[in-house]
C-alpha cells in the first residue's frame, strides 16, 4: 500500500488545501494499492505562483547548466528503473518486460536526448539586418494521461526544462504513483525551488484550473479528443499557446507485393501494445480484398501467440486494461462491432478463459469491416484490430484517410519506395515503412482530430519557446 498524501509545490512537499484523497487501483489483482491527495484550484494557485517566482532564474540558467540538469534526471530514473517498472505494470497493467523497454526506457531517452539536443540546439540566428532569439515561453502546464504516463510526463516536461521553462504538473489520476516518484527523483537531484510542481487531482478541476489560469503560459495536454477540445476552449481565454496530442485511429496498410507475414506480425503487435491501450496503435488493418482470406488466417494464427494474463508472469503479451470502467467501454465495441455485422474472427466480450479477477480483455480481430462501421471510425483503446478490404490503390488511400484523426500509421510494400509513395498520401503525422522503428528524436503529433502541435526532439523543443527578433 502506497500512501502518497502530500503535493510537490515550491521544491518541497506539502499539504493539499483539501482533504480529499483518490484511491489508486491495481488493475491485474482489483486491490487498492495506494491513495493519493485531490488537489484544487487553490492548490493550483500555489503551484503556478510557485513556478512564476523560479522561472526568471531558471530561465537565465545556461543551456549547459540545464543540460547538466537533464543529465542528472536520466541517471536518477535509470537507477530505479526496475521499481518504476513493476510500479507501472502494476498501475497500468503493462506486461513487465515492456514497461522497462517502453514505459520508463524511453522516458530515459526523453530526458537523455534532450540533455544533448542542448549542446547542438541554436538559440540565436541571424537574419540580414535581424538577430533572432528563441526564448522560454513562461510557465509551462502539462496535463498527461495514465496509458504511458511516465513517458508523457517526460515528453513535457525533459523539453520544457530544456527550453528553460518552468513546469505545473497534473499526472493522471488513474495512473497517478509513477509521478510522485519521479518527483522525488526531482528533488533528490537538486531541482530549483519551484520549476518543477506537481499537483495531482482529477481534470475538471485542476486540469481546468492550469488551462485556464492567466499564470500560465502555455499548456501541453495528451488525452482524448474530448478533453482536448475543452482545454483549447479554456486556454484561448486568456490565449495562451496550447499543444494537444489526442486520439487515434491508424491504419495499417498491407499493399500487393508485400511479405504478407512480415506485415501481419508488425500489424499485429502495433495494435495490442500495451493491451492496445495505445494512442498510435494500428486499429485498422487495411489490406488487398483479392489476398483477405490468406491474411485472415495469418491474423487469427498470429493473434493465438498473444497470451493475455499477469504483467508480472514474463510469457504474458497481453495484460489487462488500466480499470473496470475502460474494460466496459472496450467489450461495449466488441458488441456493438458484431451488432453491425463485422465478421468475428478471434476473440470477443467475454472474460478471458482461467482468468477470474483483473479488468482482462481477449485479444479480438474483426474482419469484413467497413468504414462506416463504429468500430472503424472510433478510438477503442483496447486490444482489438479490424480488418477492411480494398479494391484497388486508390480505394486503400480513401479508406486510410478516411478518419477524424491521423496520428500515425504504416505501410508494407515490396519496397520502400513503393511504401514512401503510397505514404505521402496519408494524412497522418508520422507512417512506419516495413516495419520502421520509433524513433524517439523525430516528431511526434498528429492531423486532423489528433492533435496540434509535436513532441520529442528539436520539434518538442521548439515548442516551449517563443521568437524574438532585433531589428539592428
Amino acid at each position: 500500500m502506497i500512501t502518497r498524501d502530500k503535493l510537490y509545490i515550491g521544491g518541497s512537499w506539502v499539504e493539499p488545501s483539501g482533504s480529499s484523497t483518490m484511491e489508486v487501483v491495481n488493475s491485474t489483482t482489483e486491490e487498492i494499492m495506494g491513495t493519493i491527495p485531490l488537489g484544487n484550484a487553490d492548490d493550483v494557485d500555489r503551484a503556478v505562483a510557485a513556478a512564476v517566482d523560479a522561472f526568471g532564474e531558471w530561465s537565465d540558467t545556461s543551456k549547459e547548466e540545464r543540460a547538466k540538469f537533464l543529465s542528472r534526471l536520466q541517471a536518477g530514473i535509470s537507477s530505479r528503473i526496475e521499481e518504476m517498472a513493476s510500479l507501472i505494470s502494476s498501475e497500468v497493467g503493462t506486461p513487465l518486460a515492456i514497461s522497462n523497454l517502453v514505459q520508463v526506457g524511453l522516458p530515459v531517452m526523453s530526458f537523455a536526448s534532450m540533455s544533448q539536443l542542448l549542446s547542438e540546439f541554436n538559440f540565436e540566428e541571424e537574419i540580414s539586418n535581424s538577430l533572432v532569439v528563441r526564448e522560454p515561453i513562461g510557465v509551462a502546464g502539462a496535463i498527461t494521461p495514465w496509458n504511458y504516463p511516465l513517458h508523457q510526463i517526460s515528453a513535457k516536461v525533459a523539453p520544457a526544462l530544456a527550453a528553460g521553462c518552468t513546469v505545473v504538473l497534473k499526472p493522471s489520476d488513474v495512473a497517478p504513483l509513477n509521478a510522485f516518484l519521479l518527483a522525488d527523483i526531482m528533488d533528490e537531484a537538486g531541482i530549483p525551488a519551484g520549476v518543477f510542481n506537481l499537483v495531482s487531482g482529477p481534470g475538471t478541476v485542476v486540469g481546468e484550473a492550469i488551462a485556464m489560469h492567466h499564470g500560465v503560459d502555455m499548456v501541453s495536454f495528451t488525452g482524448s479528443t474530448r478533453a482536448g477540445k475543452r482545454v483549447m476552449q479554456l486556454g484561448a481565454e486568456n490565449v495562451k499557446k496550447v499543444t494537444l496530442e489526442l486520439g487515434g485511429k491508424s491504419a495499417c496498410v498491407i499493399l500487393p507485393g508485400a511479405d504478407y507475414s512480415a506485415a501481419v506480425a508488425g500489424g499485429v503487435s502495433m495494435c495490442f501494445l500495451n493491451s492496445g491501450q495505445t494512442c498510435s496503435a494500428l486499429t485498422r488493418m487495411v489490406v488487398p480484398k483479392s489476398a483477405l482470406g490468406e491474411i485472415e488466417e495469418l491474423v487469427v494464427a498470429e493473434t493465438v501467440n498473444y497470451k493475455v494474463g499477469d504483467p508480472f508472469d514474463f510469457t504474458t503479451r497481453i495484460g489487462p486494461l488500466v480499470s473496470a470502467a475502460q474494460r466496459d467501454r472496450v467489450r461495449g465495441y466488441i458488441t456493438k462491432g458484431l451488432d453491425e455485422g463485422a465478421k468475428l474472427l478471434t476473440g470477443g466480450a467475454e472474460q478471458p478463459e482461467g482468468i477470474g479477477k483483473g479488468f482482462f480483455v481477449k485479444p479480438t480481430v474483426f474482419s469484413e469491416v467497413e468504414s462506416s462501421m463504429t468500430i472503424a471510425q472510433e478510438e477503442i483503446f483496447g486490444p482489438v484490430l479490424s480488418i477492411l478490404p480494398y479494391d484497388d490503390e486508390k480505394d486503400a488511400v480513401r479508406i486510410a484517410n478516411d478518419s477524424i484523426y491521423g496520428l500515425a500509421g504504416a505501410v508494407w510494400a515490396e519496397d520502400l519506395d513503393v511504401a514512401e509513395r503510397f505514404a505521402r498520401k496519408m494524412r497522418t503525422g508520422q507512417v512506419d515503412l516495413n516495419g520502421g522503428g520509433f524513433n524517439p528524436l523525430a516528431p511526434f503529433g498528429g492531423y486532423k482530430q489528433s492533435g496540434v502541435g509535436r513532441e520529442l526532439g528539436h520539434f518538442g523543443l521548439e515548442e516551449y519557446l517563443e521568437v524574438k527578433s532585433f531589428q539592428r
